[in-house]
């Protein structure tokens, strides 16, 4: 069921709801948190469609920001908010409002959010893409116990790691970072079945891949090792190797879905490992909604690392300044400038010049010697 709402008010679509469960009869609320997606139009569709199937684990109202900036200064000053609400096949398994914020209501979204939020449930806000630089200091993320943002959506994913570092809040999270779950896990289970001491580590995948960073970053952290990146065409993350006294863990997923875990002493095993989309990561970051202090520590201890190297390589690259030569002194009684090389001050009636380095003496100036 929907209901089309245009300059409205958060009573009026507190009532719509209410009346909308009523219309299919269900009146009761089975809802566990709220869902903020704050978007665009262009990613409203794929991030609704991501939720609505993350909804199916975690019934949940979910509420979609829009925020309609108008380059018309006369439109910025006219305040509207536009809805729509769903409920029942439309929503998923919970209730899903749509708004549409014009004029300088954009600068005000949480007092448009903060009404419609659910009594007594927890409020996770995540940002698809275009996520502020402070997420827990922004207002629609001050409303939140959870922000979930996606650095992988970034036109500089490694900039966005620095940031996100810089800023980090309890609460804060990283859809890069849900994505190396599978792969943490795979590892850890790997190294309990191995009592040996990993003396380094490697990690391959595609350019400028927060995701492959971030599992250098927890490895460099835990391990307490050195960690090396290389690149490969990927598709995202493809290899992990770990270096130990008896041999190396490698795990190799070349395909994308499929991995392939190699230990010392055991034969060769393929595990399932395969690219998971936005709504199983969504419905992975629902399931807990404390603190991920393994995130906060691999990212702090990464970023500082990541810099402190580049920080290394810079002074390194830097060429040291050329030292300046020493002008030659002028000729005795001459007021102007030295003469050139070969004029006629260059003579054998001339005090001859203190060399720097020593050279033959041309021919010439022998026979006017001798």
């Amino acid at each position: 069921m929907k209901i089309d709402l245009t300059e409205t008010t958060s009573s009026k679509i507190n009532a719509a709801l209410v009346q909308a469960r009523r219309d299919i009869g269900t009146p009761a609320i089975g809802m566990v948190l709220t869902l903020v997606i704050v978007t665009d139009e262009e990613n409203a569709y794929d991030a609704l469609k991501s939720a609505n199937d993350a909804s199916h684990e975690h019934p949940s109202r979910i509420i979609v920001v829009i925020k309609r900036v108008s380059r018309s200064p006369r439109s910025r000053r006219d305040a509207r908010l536009d809805a729509e609400v769903r409920v029942g096949a439309d929503s998923g398994t919970g209730e899903t409002v749509v708004l549409r914020l014009h004029g300088e209501l954009v600068n005000h979204a949480q007092s448009v959010v903060l009404p419609l939020l659910l009594p007594d449930a927890p409020v996770v806000v995540w940002w698809p893409e275009g996520a502020p630089a402070d997420v827990a200091g922004d207002p629609l993320g001050a409303l939140g116990q959870r922000r979930i943002v996606d650095t992988y959506a970034t036109e500089d994913p490694f900039a966005e790691l620095s940031a996100r570092a810089e800023t980090y809040a309890p609460g804060d999270t990283d859809l890069s970072w849900t994505r190396v779950t599978p792969w943490r896990s795979m590892l850890a289970a790997a190294l309990d079945q191995q009592s040996v001491r990993v003396t380094s580590a490697v990690v391959e995948g595609e350019d400028e891949n927060p995701s492959c960073e971030l599992l250098a970053m927890w490895l460099a952290d835990r391990l307490q090792v050195p960690v090396r990146r290389t690149q490969s065409a990927g598709p995202g993350l493809t290899a992990v190797r770990l270096e130990t006294g008896d041999g190396a863990i490698v795990l190799d997923r070349a395909d994308g879905s499929l991995a392939t875990l190699c230990m010392p002493g055991q034969p060769d095993r393929a595990v399932a490992l395969k690219r998971r989309d936005t709504s199983e990561l969504l419905a992975e970051e629902l399931r807990r909604l404390d603190p991920d202090n393994t995130y906060e520590a691999s990212l702090k201890y990464g970023v500082d690392r990541l810099e402190a190297e580049s920080a290394a390589a810079a002074a390194k690259s830097v060429p040291a300044e050329p030292v300046p030569a020493e002008p030659a002194p002028a000729a005795a009684g001459h007021d102007g400038p030295a003469p050139a090389a070969g004029s006629a001050a260059d003579s054998a009636d001339a005090p001859e010049k203190p060399a720097k380095a020593p050279a033959k003496k041309a021919p010439a100036k022998k026979a006017a010697s001798r």
